[in-house]
Formats: C-alpha cells, sequence, structure tokens
C-alpha cells in the first residue's frame, strides 16, 4: 500500500479551545451539501448555526475571523454574488461574499466524522454479512451468464460494499477482542462481558467454515470466467461521464483484497484463516480467565488472609511446645525425609493407625547420602508404533469413505418425499435420522420450511411439512420406520449423484 500521506494544515483547524467554531462551520456546510446547496452567504451560515448547536452568542468579526482562518487552510473558498440586488453599502458588503467547501474542506469534515464514528462504534463478526457477500457473488456469477452490463455492475457494487464492511467490522472487533483481553473491571461485568464474548464467538465460528466455502467457490467461477472481462462489462453498465483507468485499478485492487481473504492466488494462508486462528485463541485465553474468576469467587478466603490468620494463630499459642506442634501440622517441615514412603501393601495398614503401630517400611540406603530411594538406569526403549499408527489411518481413510458414500446416497437432487427412499441400509438410514434431528431442531422459516446444514458445512437439508397428514414407511435392515412423509431436500458441497 502507498504511503499515506495528509496537507499539514488539513486538520490545524481542530487544535486548541477555539476549535468549537470553525468545526460548527464545515457541520453547516456538510448539511448544505446533503441539500444539494453549494455556497452559503455570511448570514446563511450565522442562521444555520444555531440550527448545528452553536448556540453561544457571535459577533460578525469572529464569524469573519473564523471564516477567514478555514479559508487560509484552503477548507473554504469564496466568490462575490455578482447577481444579488443590493440595496445599500453595506449590505453589498455583508451579502456580497459567497463561501463554498473546496475539496480538503470535504475530506477534513469527512475525516472528522469518520474518527467519531470509530471512536463511538464497535465491532463485530456477523456472519449476515458473509452469507450476503455469498449469495452476491453467486447473483454476479449468473447475471454474468445471461444478465445486462448494468447489473455485473450493480452486483459487484453490493460485493465490494459487503466486503470493506466485513474487513472493517472485523477490524474493530479485533481491536476492541485485544483490549477486552487486557481488561481489568469488576468482577461481575467482567465475567457477564466475557461469557457472551465466548459464546458469541463459538457461534460466529460454527458459521464461518460453512460461508468461507461457499464463498471460495463463488470466486473460482468468476475467476475462470475472467476477472477483466468482469470490470471491463462493469466499467460499461457504470455510465461513467469519461473513461477513468484509475476506476479499473480500483476494481482490481479491492478484487484482490477479496481473494487475498478468502483464496489467494500464490498459496498463502487466507485471511480468514488467521481470523479463525485468532478467535480460537481468544476463547482459550477468555475460557481460562473465566475459570480463574470462578475459583476465586469459589475460595472463601484468600492466600493472603490464610497466612494472616496463622500468625495471629502463632501470637496467642500459649506455650512453645503448641508452637513447634502448629508449624509442624501447617507447612509439614521435619527432619524425618522418608515419611512420604507407604507399605508395599497399602490395604493391609489402615489410614488411621500410628506410626507407633503400623510395621516399618524399608528405606533405601540412598535416601540419606544421595536424597534419591531408588537408583535411576536407563530409560526403557521406546515400543515401535507405526503399524499401529499405519493401522488407524486406514481406518480412519474407511470410516471417511463409508460416511461420502453414505451422503452421496442421500443427496436428493431435488424435492422429494420422505417416503421416496423406501428401503435404506442402516447405518445410511442413521445418517438420515441426524439430518432430520437437526432439521427438526431449528427453528421455521417463510412457509413452515426448516434448514439446517452439517457441522463441517458439506451437507444441508431442507425440510418442509407434509401435506394431509401423510405418513411415510422406511424399511432398514433392522426394521422399519414410520413418520410423517415430510418433504425433503438434501444438497451435497461437491454435488453428488
Amino acid at each position: 500500500m502507498d504511503p499515506i500521506r495528509v496537507p499539514p494544515e488539513m486538520f490545524r483547524f481542530t487544535d486548541g479551545s477555539k476549535s468549537g467554531l470553525p468545526l460548527a462551520i464545515l457541520h453547516v456546510f456538510g448539511e448544505a451539501n446533503e441539500r444539494l446547496e453549494t455556497a452559503l452567504g455570511i448570514d446563511d451560515i450565522r442562521t444555520r448555526l444555531r440550527e448545528a448547536g452553536w448556540l453561544e452568542t457571535l459577533a460578525d468579526e469572529d464569524l469573519a475571523k473564523a471564516l477567514d482562518q478555514l479559508r487560509g487552510q484552503s477548507h473554504l473558498d469564496v466568490v462575490q454574488n455578482h447577481a444579488g440586488d443590493y440595496r445599500t453599502a453595506s449590505e453589498y458588503e455583508r451579502r456580497n461574499l459567497q463561501y463554498s467547501l473546496t475539496r480538503q474542506g470535504e475530506a477534513a469534515l469527512a475525516g472528522i466524522i469518520r474518527a467519531n464514528e470509530v471512536l463511538a462504534g464497535s465491532g463485530a463478526l456477523q456472519t449476515a454479512t458473509l452469507d450476503a457477500l455469498g449469495e452476491r457473488l453467486g447473483e454476479l456469477v449468473r447475471q454474468l451468464e445471461d444478465g445486462t452490463d448494468r447489473r455485473v455492475f450493480s452486483a459487484l457494487a453490493e460485493i465490494e460494499s459487503h466486503l470493506e464492511t466485513f474487513r472493517d467490522n472485523t477490524k474493530r472487533f479485533n481491536g476492541d477482542l485485544q483490549r477486552l483481553l487486557r481488561a481489568e473491571a469488576d468482577l461481575s461485568t467482567f465475567h457477564e462481558v466475557k461469557a457472551s464474548t465466548v459464546a458469541y464467538l463459538q457461534q460466529f465460528l460454527n458459521d464461518l467454515e460453512h460461508h468461507t466455502h461457499t464463498i471460495g467457490t463463488r470466486v473460482k467461477e468468476i475467476d475462470e470466467y475472467g476477472v477483466e472481462r468482469v470490470h471491463r462489462r462493469a466499467l460499461n453498465g457504470a455510465g461513467l461521464p469519461g473513461p477513468d483507468p484509475r476506476w479499473l485499478d480500483v476494481r482490481k485492487a479491492r478484487w484482490d483484497g477479496l481473494r487475498a481473504w478468502f483464496l489467494p492466488e500464490d498459496g498463502a494462508t487466507p485471511r480468514v484463516e488467521d481470523l479463525h486462528q485468532v478467535a480460537r485463541r481468544a476463547i482459550i485465553t477468555l475460557l481460562q480467565v473465566l475459570d480463574r474468576i470462578t475459583e476465586s469467587r469459589r475460595r472463601a478466603s484468600s492466600a493472603v488472609a490464610d497466612f494472616r490468620e496463622l500468625a495471629r494463630w502463632f501470637t496467642v499459642v500459649p506455650a512453645q511446645e503448641d508452637l513447634h506442634r502448629l508449624w509442624s501440622t501447617m507447612f509439614g517441615l521435619s527432619s524425618a525425609r522418608h515419611a512420604h514412603l507407604a507399605h508395599a501393601d497399602p490395604e493391609v495398614v489402615s489410614t488411621t493407625a500410628s506410626w507407633l503401630d503400623a510395621p516399618p517400611v524399608e528405606v533405601s540406603e540412598l535416601l540419606r547420602s544421595a536424597g534419591r530411594t531408588e537408583r535411576f538406569t536407563r530409560t526403557g526403549k521406546v515400543r515401535d508404533v507405526t503399524a499401529i499408527r499405519a493401522a488407524r489411518v486406514q481406518q480412519a481413510i474407511a470410516e471417511r469413505a463409508e460416511l461420502e458414500a453414505a451422503w452421496s446416497m442421500l443427496d436428493t437432487g431435488g424435492v422429494v418425499r420422505l417416503s421416496a427412499f423406501e428401503k435404506l441400509d442402516h447405518t445410511v438410514f442413521e445418517r438420515l435420522l441426524d439430518l432430520l434431528g437437526q432439521a427438526l431442531g431449528s427453528s421455521p422459516g417463510t412457509g413452515g420450511a426448516r434448514r439446517s446444514t452439517t457441522s463441517d458445512g458439506q451437507i444441508e437439508i431442507i425440510l418442509r411439512p407434509p401435506h394431509n397428514g401423510a405418513v411415510a414407511r422406511l424399511t432398514t435392515t433392522s426394521g422399519v420406520f414410520r413418520g410423517p412423509d415430510y418433504e425433503i431436500e438434501i444438497s451435497t458441497a461437491g454435488g453428488g449423484a
């Protein structure tokens, strides 16, 4: 990215205690531009300053001085209004000059508004934005096949808008998340905020893989069509007043940004994977913090309070022997280093038996001389598990193949009745029951349809209620299943048979 350079006088009017009036004046011109008014006289500015919230008494000299300051900093232009009708010389001097925003003034006002939005706003990881991005990419693919150039331009503009929203929200949320990890606040508020953040991140990660796969597939389809060709068609549909080569450069840069997030050309790690890792690390860190908070709440007292109570006991114990007994009880320090040894058969000796009555325990001769109870030798040879690992790999491959075969058999290729399956192998029937359970556990949408996907995003099922109370009958190798004859549409990511 090229280095960012800002004119040194662009935000100079915001310094000092008298920055309120220049800011209010720029705000007045911004509101005027919203109403397509490009020039204002000094009387118009004074009237609209009150509408903008400037309620202080303002002399003509102060207003003229503020306008001259903005003009000197290239934020305002001033021209003479020759079309006006002036009755007196004073009226001419007052109403002759017309002020308007320069491009630098518009940029300064936009920068201030954007800065306030960033300070007041907060980011969010919205799966709805990813969903909309995938839908617009699919719409672009359809328009490239049989749509007009104007529709191609409209779809591309919506894609860039959704991508920019996703990037801005992600950057803001990551900043808020890192500040949250470092924050030290009230424990009750701290606990509630971090617990809700963990749940929010877990829900986002559950949907992220599915949306990433969908967006990556759409990007591949558009690349096969030709990105330059897409941008040329969008340029024709934009209806610009004149050819602008920078327009195509901007489109290419934004498409490269989309690929960097979801499908880099150089084989690098997509940024969405980095987002996945950041979210997972944040979940682990937050859960650890929550565990520490829960543990601190569970303790009746802290270690500091325990040691203070112990110090108070030492001050009230009367006899010297009692002091030694208290010391030995609390810290367990004594000269008998073999006290931790147990009998060869611990079940023979009761745990409540006195040391005087319990049988003796054999103590190694090395304990007093070397501080060890046993003689250490070379570590035993590690068992070779290559064959076991290879067998487990083959087993995992076979199980994955069986699962993919089951999903392929369940791909309906369109809307069918549950009764259309008729006969099923019991393993495939169990997969079908899992999909039905996930769909029935989701909330119904428009028309009563229920939609659900597997955790890896590879299988999607749409379930619609049966008509006239029809009953389906499925035969498996283990028995017969009867239930409502739902309308089912099952599709796989790979497009099974």
